[in-house]
């Protein structure tokens, strides 16, 4: 059983005496049934535990009348020979509720009647084809949460790396003072197996008790796959072909020097009216990330993002890595990663920063001139600059070099190196990421 951070918020939730139904919202396999799960049987006495992608007959429960007292007697009906109906005692689990869209909407029923904690799991909310089925969303008697496939902080619990490990990596970061070697080594090559093995539990979960790169593959070939069947079963037969067809260009998007999306790049003459809405299919479904480029390099980030000019980044970056060329995931590990190394460092660094729940930005002109990442960091705009290995950033010397122009006071590159400083920029190892924390 793997430590997760979304238990902390759950617990933060259960505190709460004014605790309303909460869902787990994120894509297929990042680990919302166990999480809730788990965390139900922590903390109470009995459980009830429905999944309507299976359980078909616990539907008819939600037909007709939505009264709290209708809905607990049609389930006690059902598995009161299984479990103990107790109020404030008993928790309620509706995993994959997509499918019962009259369960989410008894859920404003279920919060105002208090008398019974739900905890609900949902891959596709969202997407173009659910929400139109919904009767009723229940706004303000419901809270979302969104979980992510495990991210690199998780996956180091994973591996066995201890706290006071981490503890002494994160006072090197703050002291601006150099990794120990042997730790510091252990730390890249901790990062290059995240990097291709990603955070899907399943797959981490086979990494860690086999180190078997083959089995990896095949289990991450398998959710891709399972994605693809989700976009069969779930988008409209017209968008169908599109939304696959934008999802499979990905890695070819990010292939390009520019690493803009084009919709020309999924199929020769498209457009944004043909894909645009393919590729939100997408995003809404937690499979992707978007990176906006912004007009200047001054906060609010968010203010001075441009809607219609944005990268696209796999939301785990080890999903990434197995759509590229059988055995790319071995020349990673090795270091051999030639032209495509800029795009796979990139991508893991949107993983990293957007599993932290930080929204995607970066910077570009046409001259060419152009910023990986912007953050807000310690309350100024902060450019990252990300290299897979030691090497020049000449964009980011250029912005530094014009502080009237560009409005940067301080910057951060992300590479293969160890912790130092030049000036009013800070390097740092690509490990350390994670880190960045501070708004």
């Amino acid at each position: 059983m793997f430590n997760r951070k979304i238990y902390n918020r759950l617990s933060e939730w259960k505190k709460n005496p004014s605790r309303k139904p909460i869902i787990l919202k994120g894509c297929r396999q990042c680990g919302k049934t166990f999480a809730v799960t788990e965390f139900a049987r922590r903390n109470y006495k009995h459980v009830l535990y429905v999944n309507f992608l299976e359980n078909t007959e616990a539907k008819a429960v939600f037909e007709g009348s939505l009264a709290a007292r209708k809905i607990i007697m049609g389930l006690s009906s059902l598995y009161g020979d299984k479990v103990r109906f107790v109020p404030h005692e008993t928790c309620l689990i509706f995993d994959e509720i997509q499918e019962c869209p009259q369960a989410r909407t008894a859920l404003k029923f279920l919060s105002i009647d208090g008398q019974y904690d739900v905890l609900c799991t949902g891959s596709l909310l969202g997407v173009s084809g659910y929400v139109s089925k919904v009767a009723s969303i229940p706004v303000g008697y419901e809270e979302i949460e969104d979980m992510f496939p495990m991210d690199f902080e998780e996956f180091l619990w994973a591996n066995g790396i201890s706290g006071d490990v981490l503890t002494y990596i994160e006072e090197c970061y703050q002291s601006e003072t150099p990794v120990d070697a042997v730790i510091h080594n252990r730390m890249r090559e901790l990062l290059l197996q995240y990097t291709v093995v990603g955070g899907m539990p399943e797959v981490v979960s086979e990494f860690v008790a086999t180190h078997n790169m083959e089995r990896v593959w095949h289990l991450q070939q398998r959710i891709i796959h399972d994605y693809e069947d989700d976009i069969i079963k779930y988008a409209t037969a017209e968008d169908k072909s599109l939304i696959r067809e934008c999802f499979l260009s990905i890695p070819q998007q990010l292939s390009k020097e520019n690493k803009k999306f084009q919709y020309s790049q999924v199929r020769k003459g498209g457009t944004a009216s043909s894909f645009a809405g393919s590729l939100q299919w997408i995003e809404d479904a937690g499979i992707i990330r978007r990176c906006h480029n912004t007009s200047i390099t001054e906060l609010p980030l968010d203010g001075n993002a441009m809607n219609d000019v944005f990268k696209v980044y796999m939301a785990d970056t080890g999903l990434l890595v197995s759509m590229l060329e059988h055995g790319t995931q071995f020349d990673i590990l090795q270091g051999n990663m030639l032209g495509y190394k800029g795009a796979i460092f990139e991508n893991l660094m949107a993983d990293v920063f957007g599993k932290m729940g930080r929204k995607l930005y970066y910077f570009r002109k046409d001259s060419g001139l152009e910023l990986d990442f912007l953050i807000r960091y310690r309350g100024k705009c902060t450019p990252i600059e990300v290299k897979a290995t030691d090497g020049n950033a000449k964009s980011l010397k250029t912005v530094m070099k014009h502080p009237e122009k560009y409005h940067i006071e301080q910057a951060i590159k992300l590479g293969d190196y160890n912790v130092g400083r030049n000036g009013n920029v800070l390097t740092l190892p690509l490990y350390m990421a994670f880190l960045l924390r501070e708004v």
